[in-house]
C-alpha cells in the first residue's frame, strides 16, 4: 500500500495535514499513559472512556478533576512515532497499513477512499489542522449552554489553537475570494461567519502539530489512566429484571496488543458510566457488537440482543469534497487549510492547500502496486484498463517535472442532507464496518457542489490569482486532469468533462468529516445518554445530525470539555488526602498539578471544572 499517496496523487496530501506534534515522549509528560500489555486482568474506575480521540482526551482530562477515569485507546501514541512528528513523512504515515499505524484505510460502499484515526488524539493527529467554531445555529439547535460552550472553546484553545502564518498561495486565494464576491472579509477569527476569513490552526508558528492528546496536560495524574493498544470488543450489561428496570452498562472487555483479554469494571455508584468516544465509525460499531442495534442485523452475526435499536448505524453522512489541482509556475509555500470562503448564498465552503510537488517514484509505485491494492481491498475496481493507463500516463507526465508545484482548491458541501448507514461486516472490532454515505442522494447537495465548483473556476480565473497559475492552461484542462486521476473507485462518464453535475458525482472524495450513527434524538438524548439503557453515553461526532462549521474538530474537542463539565456537576468531591498517599511525593511536585489549588490537594473540597 506504499502507493496510496500516489493513488490520490497527493492531491489530498495537504488536506489530511502533517501528523506531527512538538511534545516530547509521552512517558515524560504523561506517566499515566501505558501500553495495555501492562494492565492488570481486572481494573475498576468511576468512568471508562472508550476511545482517546478528539473528544475522549478533553473529556478524560475534565472528568479526572473529580473522579477516577480509564481511557482505552486502540491506537498508539502520537509522541513516539517519528513518521507522525515530521510533515515530510506524511505519505508514508497515511499509507502505513501495519496493525498499529495512526490511520486505518477504509473504502465506503460508494467507492470512495477514506481514513479513520487509530492513535491517541484521534483525527486531530492526522488531519489538516484547521480550527474553526461551529456556526451559532448549530449551537442553538443542539440546546447547548452558550456561555459554557464559549468557555469550553477557550479551554481547548489555550493549548492547541493558533493563528496561522498566511503566505503567498493562501493570500492569493483569500484575495481572489474577495474579488469574486465572497464578502465581507473578516480577517482572522475562530468564529464561523459568512464571507472570507482566516481560520485557526492546531499547528504552532514552528509548524508543530498540537493534538487533542495535548489536552491531557490538564488531567489529574492521580485519577486518570490511559491504556494504548487496548481494543474494546464489547460493553457489558446487566440483565433487565427487578433490580434493573433497564439493562445497565457495568464494564467492558478489551484486548491488549498480545491478544490477552482483560476487563474493566465501573465502581458501584449509580453516577458512574461507560462513555463511548470512538468516533462516527467506532461508536455505532461497538454499540452493535455489544448488543444494541437493529435486532435482525445483530442476530445475523450471532450477537445477543440487549436492546433492539434500529437507529444505531443510521444517519451516516460524509461531506462530499470535489477539487481542482492547479499547477503553479512559481514555487509556493507548504500550507494546510487556512483560508475559507463561506458564501452566504451557497450551500458550500471553499478552501485551499498548497506546496505539493510530485515525485516520479510515486508514479512508478502507483503503477507497480495498483493491481496488488485492488486485490487486497476486496472492492472491485470500476476503472477500466484504458482508464488506468491514461491515469498512469497523467501521473508520469506531471511527476516527470520535479520542479512543478501548485495547490488544490476545493469545495465542501454543507451539512450534508444525504445520508446512509453502517453495518457490521464481522464480530471483530478491528475490522472496518460496511459504510454507505449515499453522496449526492439529495439533489440539494449536488446543487451545492455545482455552485462550489463554479466558485472555484471563477477564483482560478480571478486577476488576484493570475500569478500563481499557467496562463496557457485553461480550467478545462484542470477538469480533464481530475477526470484522468483515480481519486476513487467510481466509474467515469463521457459527459463529466462538460457537465459539472456529472463531474461532482464522478470525482467525489471525502474531506474526512463523516458523522452520524448514534444521533441525538434517535439513539442518545440531549445529555448524550443512550436511550433504553443506563450507565452508557456517546460523546463524539457520531451524535451529530450534520457537520459543524467548516471543520468539526474544534467543536468535537469543545464537546468533550463541555460534557465533562456537565457530568461533574453535582458529583461528590474526591478525597484528595486519601488519593495522594498512593503516589510518590515526587509526583505531587510535577508541573501538571499546578492548576490544582493546594487546598484541594490537601483536603476534600470539590475542584471546580
Amino acid at each position: 500500500m506504499r502507493f496510496i499517496a500516489a493513488l490520490l496523487l497527493a492531491v489530498i496530501f495537504l488536506l489530511h495535514g502533517s501528523c506531527s506534534s512538538f511534545i516530547a515522549a509521552a512517558a515524560q509528560h504523561f506517566p499515566f499513559v501505558h501500553d495495555a500489555t501492562v494492565a492488570p486482568p481486572v481494573v475498576y474506575f468511576d468512568y471508562i472512556i472508550i476511545g482517546g480521540g478528539t473528544a475522549g482526551c478533553p473529556l478524560a482530562a475534565t472528568l479526572s478533576q473529580n473522579a477516577t477515569v480509564l481511557v482505552l485507546e486502540r491506537g498508539g501514541s502520537p509522541y513516539r512515532d517519528f513518521n507522525i512528528t515530521n510533515v515530510g513523512n506524511f505519505g508514508s504515515t497515511i499509507s502505513d497499513t501495519s496493525p498499529h499505524s495512526a490511520s486505518q484505510i477504509f473504502i465506503s460502499e460508494d467507492g470512495v477512499y477514506n481514513t479513520r484515526a487509530r492513535v491517541l488524539g484521534g483525527g486531530s493527529a492526522i488531519n489538516a489542522g484547521f480550527y474553526s467554531h461551529a456556526e451559532p445555529e448549530f449551537v442553538r439547535d443542539a440546546g447547548w449552554d452558550e456561555d459554557l460552550v464559549r468557555r469550553s472553546y477557550d479551554w481547548v484553545e489555550s493549548k492547541v489553537a493558533f493563528e496561522p502564518q498566511v503566505k503567498q498561495w493562501q493570500s492569493a486565494v483569500r484575495d481572489a475570494l474577495v474579488e469574486i464576491g465572497v464578502l465581507p472579509y473578516n480577517g482572522f477569527t475562530y468564529n464561523h461567519v459568512d464571507g472570507t476569513k482566516i481560520g485557526g490552526t492546531i499547528f504552532d508558528d514552528q509548524g508543530h502539530r498540537h493534538t487533542a492528546a495535548d489536552l491531557l496536560e490538564y488531567a489529574n495524574p492521580l485519577t486518570v489512566k490511559v491504556y494504548l493498544h487496548a481494543t474494546v470488543s464489547r460493553i457489558l450489561f446487566t440483565n433487565k429484571g427487578r433490580q434493573w428496570p433497564k439493562p445497565r452498562a457495568y464494564g467492558v472487555v478489551f484486548e491488549d496488543a498480545l491478544g490477552i483479554r482483560k476487563r474493566a469494571f465501573l465502581r458501584p455508584n449509580p453516577q458512574n458510566e461507560v462513555i463511548l468516544t470512538a468516533g462516527a465509525l467506532g461508536s455505532p460499531q461497538l454499540m452493535m457488537l455489544s448488543g444494541i442495534g437493529p435486532a435482525l442485523h445483530l442476530k445475523s452475526h450471532g450477537i445477543h440482543v440487549v436492546l433492539d435499536q434500529p437507529n444505531v448505524g443510521q444517519g451516516m453522512a460524509d461531506n462530499p469534497m470535489n477539487l481542482l489541482y492547479v499547477p503553479s509556475p512559481v514555487p509556493v509555500e507548504i500550507s494546510l487549510i487556512q483560508v475559507v470562503g463561506i458564501p452566504s448564498n451557497q450551500n458550500t465552503y471553499i478552501e485551499t492547500a498548497s506546496g505539493l510537488s510530485f515525485a516520479y517514484s510515486w508514479a512508478q509505485g502507483f503503477a507497480r502496486d495498483y493491481v496488488t491494492f485492488f486485490n487486497q481491498s476486496g472492492k472491485p475496481s470500476s476503472l477500466t484498463a484504458e482508464t488506468m493507463a491514461r491515469a498512469i500516463d497523467t501521473v508520469h507526465a506531471y511527476a516527470a517535472n520535479t520542479s512543478l508545484k501548485g495547490g488544490v482548491i476545493l469545495e465542501k458541501v454543507r451539512g450534508p442532507l444525504s445520508s446512509g448507514d453502517l453495518k457490521l461486516r464481522s464480530r471483530s472490532p478491528r475490522d472496518n464496518p460496511a459504510v454507505t454515505f449515499n453522496y449526492f442522494k439529495d439533489p440539494q447537495d449536488l446543487r451545492g457542489c455545482v455552485e462550489g465548483m463554479r466558485s472555484i473556476i471563477n477564483l482560478i480565473n480571478a486577476p488576484s490569482f493570475a500569478r500563481l497559475r499557467y496562463a496557457h492552461l485553461p480550467v478545462q484542462a484542470l477538469v480533464d486532469l481530475m477526470l484522468n486521476l483515480p481519486v476513487n473507485l467510481r466509474p467515469r462518464h463521457v459527459s463529466s468533462s462538460i457537465s459539472l453535475e456529472q463531474f461532482c458525482i464522478d470525482t467525489v472524495m471525502t474531506i474526512w468529516h463523516y458523522h452520524g450513527g448514534c444521533q441525538v434524538g434517535k439513539v442518545v438524548d440531549q445529555d448524550y445518554r443512550v436511550v433504553g439503557v443506563d450507565g452508557l453515553r456517546v460523546i463524539d461526532g457520531s451524535t451529530f445530525l450534520k457537520s459543524p462549521g467548516t471543520n468539526p474538530q474544534a467543536t468535537v474537542m469543545m464537546l468533550g470539555r463541555y460534557m465533562g463539565t456537565r457530568i461533574l456537576q453535582g458529583r461528590p468531591p474526591v478525597n484528595w488526602r486519601r488519593l495522594q498517599g498512593r503516589f510518590p511525593a515526587s509526583w505531587r511536585r510535577r508541573p501538571w498539578l499546578s492548576h490544582i489549588p493546594r487546598k484541594n490537594m490537601q483536603g476534600g473540597e470539590k475542584i471546580k471544572p
